[in-house]
């Protein structure tokens, strides 16, 4: 007897260390060199984004612990002007899995770098649309959503609300600009016209001078429905609402904004994220706390699906019709095979409340609702991932 119950503990044991997976995880942050702003009230945290990774490792334990799966998280900073290859290669080194943090050409850097080594990347922090498209890499995949996807979710609200005619201010930054390419191209999308354009070239202190300025700077756009505002550094956006010449709304960069993740998300059990976020970073949990967040978890669930860390393996799955992640949206979350992009509803929020979710009711879909926002299968310009 004795004899037989050694033999069941042997096999015990044996299965226990068979399924016992190590999944390192890394976090490569590099510095960004922005201009000032007119206005410092909105400091970007120093763990901004690196704790929402923090946060997903510690969900993939939840899980994980019970399965034999351990994953332990190691971050890499580097400074504007450091040196970002040997920072990559440092990052592969320890692990198939790094989670993203710089700017749009480091991003196309660091994937060119780890071509062919079979390293899963997660853009987690820029929205451009060419990363998704013309420049989209196979190995990179993006959870914080695209430019156009904020854009349709807005315009899809617009198209509601019967604001047909809209009028633009955009800033003179790239992230503007680019953000300002993807109002137009929706706009067009939906049926809806932008009338008027003006570009916000002003270093004024606003702060004494708004109310003088820029009713005289939006007299000339005319009348319209909606004012959208490109201003991605959150720069002068904040003087917009209130000093218009005419007494419309404000969207986009400011006021009503369309995003991945904010503060006032609480419903589908997001109030529980929040908490478990706040107790972790002491701050609310932002956008890219959000994908950084989505990142780890989506290497958590595949892992937990096909008990393997192998990177062929987990690629496979996460771009495949199985792969959902709970992601606190009131849908499940998915990737778009063509292109790498997280599927994700997008919220539409004020300072103080949620106001919509996109994509709105309406909006129909031969696969999903959620393909409405961004660039659809047919429109993709992709051509890395067959």
């Amino acid at each position: 007897m004795f004899r037989a119950i050694a033999m069941a503990c042997a096999l015990t044991c044996a299965s226990v260390a068979q399924a016992q997976i190590d999944v390192p995880l890394v976090y490569l942050h590099q510095a960004e060199d922005l201009p000032p702003v007119l206005s410092n009230l909105d400091p970007i945290p120093e763990d901004r984004g690196r704790a929402g990774a923090a946060l997903g490792v510690a969900d993939n334990a939840t899980t994980g612990s019970f399965l034999g799966h351990d994953y332990a998280l190691n971050v890499i900073s580097v400074p504007a002007d450091g040196d970002l290859a040997t920072a990559t290669r440092d990052a592969l080194a320890l692990s198939p899995f790094v989670v993203l943090d710089m700017p749009t050409d480091s991003l196309l850097a660091v994937a060119d770098q780890a071509q062919g080594s079979g390293a899963i990347l997660f853009n987690a922090s820029s929205h451009t649309d060419r990363l998704r498209g013309t420049d989209c890499r196979a190995n990179l995949l993006h959870t914080l959503p695209s430019n156009a996807m904020r854009a349709d979710a807005l315009m899809q609200f617009a198209r509601f609300k019967r604001w047909d005619d809209m009028a633009l201010i955009a800033g003179t930054h790239p992230q503007d600009l680019a953000f300002a390419d993807a109002l137009r191209a929706s706009a067009a999308k939906f049926g809806l016209k932008i009338s008027g354009e003006k570009t916000w070239a002003f270093d004024a202190d606003m702060r004494r001078n708004a109310a003088q300025e820029v009713p005289l700077f939006t007299q000339d756009l005319g009348d319209y429905d909606l004012l959208l505002v490109a201003d991605e550094l959150h720069d002068f956006g904040r003087y917009i609402p209130y000093n218009t010449w005419q007494a419309r709304p404000v969207a986009g960069s400011e006021a009503l904004v369309p995003g991945a993740w904010a503060p006032v998300v609480e419903q589908w059990g997001a109030a529980q994220l929040q908490s478990r976020f706040h107790d972790l970073a002491g701050r609310d949990m932002g956008p890219r706390d959000y994908a950084a967040w989505a990142a780890i978890r989506t290497l958590g669930e595949a892992v937990t699906r096909t008990n393997s860390a192998d990177p062929a393996t987990l690629r496979a799955f996460i771009l495949s019709d199985d792969f959902e992640l709970a992601g606190f949206k009131g849908r499940p979350l998915s990737f778009r095979a063509w292109n790498g992009q997280m599927r994700q509803p997008i919220p539409l929020v004020t300072a103080r409340a949620l106001v919509a979710q996109a994509p709105l009711p309406g909006y129909l879909h031969q696969r999903t609702e959620l393909d409405t926002l961004g660039s659809d299968q047919p429109e993709r310009t992709c051509g890395a991932f067959q």
